[in-house]
């Protein structure tokens, strides 16, 4: 296929290269993405006009998108801030101890319970369930808040979501470009997927358990307390000391404070601690049950809406918006047991707190986001200005095609060319939207190299979901897992960076062999 590159795609391409080199010299990359942003639209278009609007549009495009998760965070958020006025989030976590009583338990309990979690209902209503229940009884249990957005986002993102072996939206998309059967492509997903996710979570393990400190309640506390530093400019030495990073930290003692560089906002009142710790109120102790009972209750009807027909099933995105919604109602429960007479100020107060924290937090992502969904067909239009009716330009998924007439028919390249071109289609942030660009690719280029096609659809499943779906790029719903970790989301990103693209490319490897 002849694609003729437009001035605007090499510009396009420019900015991807700029921004690339950003991130590896561990810069902040919102000024680099809204440049670009500016310098492709006017390009494209010719217009100096056009291309100051779309700095704008792009953002207001990227907030559309990306509000439901800025939405549940700011609810789950605010719901555990009226939990906490009255001790129950002490002790809503107090019988996970018992499983969780250090680093190594807590890491493999939050890996498999997100994994199953996400496998069955995608990672977009698990990320708050375990937010809310398991998150706060691991960093308690010693795990550093890194540590803890690295592990949800490896096995819920990840190895759940790019396999999609229960929900198999993805294979059949994959499948479907490539014109095999959705079966073959699902069963060798699931293979590669715990791969990936296997290397993925042993390197995590291994690198991060230098952040681990002995479990305390004072853990939590700090955590808790550290939520206006999510606003912190995003670098090591801010993401080593504050959200457990590069540097360890010494065990927290009784006084001090647990979490390295000392800082007004991390400065710990123990008599608060001793009160948090041990709530004795009737309220505190039935919504420490009530809470996860909620969810218990929510898990079960999706359950029984997937496997019987007792209950409708849920579809799109009722999932995410359900647990919201019980969030919001707990709430408000929770501020009317606290304070009947200033109940309504009170949910009010939580759920402004909710929102600031969520944009503190996330924010930061909108305009990066503008400007690959630029590059978006899908999107391009509206960040462009053109009319309702217009299609906008696929600049990314053209530079992917331009560049495929390079590829030579050996098994090898191929395979790692399938993968590339996953991971960037990836860079979007949309783990699903490059499945028909690979799936084609691999039905094309399959029986030249030698291979099943199938086998190469899931190599490019991989690299795609992998990338976009929430372990790679800032801009995806990794906003969520950062979000509830507390943790900058462009660091959590850089940190995923090694372990997932190791065992991308062992899962290759096995691949060209095995399959």
């Amino acid at each position: 296929m002849d694609i003729h590159l437009s001035a605007a795609h090499w510009v396009y391409l420019a900015g991807i290269v700029v921004i690339l080199v950003t991130m590896a010299l561990r810069k902040n990359i919102v000024v680099p993405a809204v440049v670009a942003t500016l310098l492709t639209a006017w390009v494209f278009s010719g217009s100096i006009v056009t291309g100051l609007s779309s700095i704008f549009n792009a953002s207001l495009v990227a907030a559309d998108e990306l509000f439901n998760i800025f939405l549940i965070i700011a609810l789950v958020t605010a719901m555990l801030g009226a939990l906490r006025e009255m001790g129950a989030d002490r002790l809503m976590v107090t019988p996970f101890r018992r499983v969780m009583r250090a680093g190594t338990s807590s890491f493999v309990v939050l890996a498999i319970v997100t994994y199953v979690i996400s496998l069955f209902f995608w990672p977009t209503p698990a990320v708050p369930l375990v937010g809310a229940v398991l998150i706060p009884v691991a960093i308690r249990a010693g795990l550093s808040p890194m540590s803890v957005g690295m592990v949800v986002a490896i096995a819920g993102q990840g190895m759940a979501l790019s396999s999609d072996y229960i929900i198999k939206v993805a294979p059949g998309i994959s499948a479907t470009a490539a014109g095999v059967d959705a079966d073959g492509v699902a069963d060798k997903s699931l293979v590669l997927s715990l791969i990936v996710g296997g290397v993925a979570l042993g390197i995590t393990y291994v690198t991060q358990r230098r952040t681990w400190r002995t479990p305390s309640p004072e853990l939590l506390v700090a955590w808790e307390n550290k939520a206006d530093k999510l606003g912190a400019p995003d670098d090591d030495t801010a993401a080593g000391d504050e959200f457990g990073g590069t540097r360890p930290a010494p065990d927290p003692a009784p006084a001090p404070v647990a979490g390295g560089a000392p800082t007004a906002t991390m400065v710990l009142d123990t008599s608060s601690i001793e009160v948090a710790d041990s709530p004795k109120t009737l309220s505190a102790k039935t919504f420490a049950v009530l809470v996860p009972t909620a969810y218990l209750v929510f898990i079960v009807y999706m359950l029984l809406g997937k496997f019987t027909t007792a209950v409708p099933p849920l579809k799109g995105g009722d999932a995410a918006g359900i647990v919201g919604g019980i969030a919001a109602m707990l709430l408000f429960a929770a501020c009317l047991t606290n304070d009947k007479r200033a109940c309504l100020e009170s949910s009010s107060r939580h759920i402004v707190d909710g929102l600031v924290f969520a944009f503190k937090a996330m924010g930061i992502v909108l305009p990066i986001a503008g400007f690959f969904f630029i590059g978006n067909g899908d999107f391009s239009a509206r960040i462009l200005g053109m009319p309702e009716d217009a299609t906008g330009p696929a600049l990314l998924f053209d530079l992917i095609n331009a560049g495929l007439s390079h590829v030579a028919p050996n098994a090898f390249v191929v395979a790692f060319t399938v993968l590339f071109v996953g991971l960037i289609a990836g860079l979007e942030g949309s783990g699903f939207s490059g499945l028909p660009l690979t799936g084609s690719l691999s039905g094309a280029l399959g029986s030249a190299a030698g291979m099943d096609p199938s086998t190469l659809a899931a190599i490019g499943q991989m690299g795609n979901i992998w990338s976009g779906g929430g372990t790679l790029v800032a801009w995806s719903s990794l906003v969520a897992v950062a979000g509830f970790a507390r943790v900058p989301v462009l660091t959590l990103a850089r940190k995923c960076f090694l372990p997932v693209m190791a065992g991308l490319v062992l899962s290759t490897l096995f691949a060209i062999i095995a399959f």
